[in-house]
């Protein structure tokens, strides 16, 4: 009875105290990674925060699509875009990557030449 009283009372608590238990949930089933960029998730930092941890739907606006456990992942809030898989973490890493192969491409012409 105080549970159903205290949800209508004070609401910003409930949806905290849901948040927490749904968190808890996939972190256990999940573990501690993001499902995207599969670096470590900061369960310390608070809500909003790009490293924190966000609840994300796996699949979205299908039609059997619902807020069950199965549907839903844990992310970084940066990762966590809903128009790219990329986030510029990952473009960050692979700048380097890019740069040294253009600078092998150029040396190789050099000698060619």
């Amino acid at each position: 009875m105080l549970r159903s009283i205290a949800r209508f009372l004070f609401p910003r608590a409930f949806r905290r105290q849901k948040r927490e238990q749904l968190l808890a949930q996939l972190r256990q089933r999940d573990g501690e990674n993001c499902r995207r960029c599969r670096r470590p998730i900061r369960f310390d930092r608070p809500a909003g925060h790009d490293l924190g941890a966000r609840i994300e739907s796996i699949r979205r606006g299908s039609a059997d699509s619902s807020e069950g456990l199965d549907n839903l992942c844990l992310t970084h809030g940066r990762c966590n875009v809903k128009t790219a898989d990329r986030t510029a973490e990952v473009h960050e890493r692979l700048r380097p990557r890019r740069e040294a192969e253009l600078f092998i491409k150029a040396r190789k012409r050099r000698r060619a030449a």
